[in-house]
């Protein structure tokens, strides 16, 4: 029984274990040399700075690099169109 507390009460304290502020990849975009400074962080050590704030350093990274415009195809390709007006004869 005694046990059974003990390990209930070492799953509460882990659950309210608050989860670790990190700064958000716009916000990294807008400020290089912070975002230099974890980028290298992450590159040291990536457990110790978190898996999220790792993740959002690659995604400004990407918003920096690539920008957040318009896709580079906005509009539908036509793969496969004809350059003729179809004439509705067909093959002869």
């Amino acid at each position: 029984m005694n046990k059974i507390s003990l390990l209930l009460s070492a799953l509460l304290l882990s659950a309210c274990e608050k989860p670790m502020p990190f700064e958000s990849a716009e916000f990294l975009a807008e400020n290089p040399k912070r975002l230099e400074e974890l980028r290298l962080q992450c590159r040291a050590d990536r457990s110790k700075l978190g898996e999220a704030q790792c993740n959002a350093v690659g995604d400004a990274q990407r918003i920096r690099f690539m920008g957040k415009g318009t896709p580079y195809t906005p509009y539908p390709v036509k793969i496969f169109s004809s350059p003729l007006p179809d004439t509705g004869g067909g093959p002869r």
